[in-house]
């Protein structure tokens, strides 16, 4: 088993940044994919990044590209999504997800574990 725990959502104002940490604990960090989705009210989770094991592959959805970096530190079993120019659009709950294996377009079904979420809030 995989614990993950999200943290650093906040309410930030149009053009801010934030930036979220997801900790886990249970099992070796980085045997793990690790990836953030977001949820946001009535609609269907979507993904925004993953980072291989050693942080050297990332992918991102275009809505989030150019804005958005993740990373991660193996040593601190923590992932990090790095958010700026934030919009209200992005607006959401997000969820960190670890799953053990790399591919483009993986889907909420392919990952293993998830964490309960923070909630990220964008006034304009």
């Amino acid at each position: 088993q995989v614990q993950l725990v999200e943290s650093g959502g906040g309410l930030v104002q149009t053009g801010g940044s934030l930036r979220l940490s997801c900790a886990a604990s249970g099992h070796t960090f980085s045997k793990y994919v690790m990836a953030w989705f977001r949820q946001a009210p009535g609609k269907e989770r979507e993904f925004v990044s993953m980072i291989s094991w050693s942080g050297g592959m990332m992918d991102y959805a275009d809505s989030v590209k150019g804005r958005f970096t993740i990373s991660r530190d193996n040593a601190k079993n923590t992932v990090y999504l790095q958010m700026n120019s934030l919009k209200p659009e992005d607006t959401a709950a997000y969820y960190c997800a670890a799953t053990q294996r790399w591919a483009l377009g993986l889907t909420r079904a392919d990952y293993d574990y998830w964490g309960q979420g923070t909630q990220v809030t964008v006034s304009s």
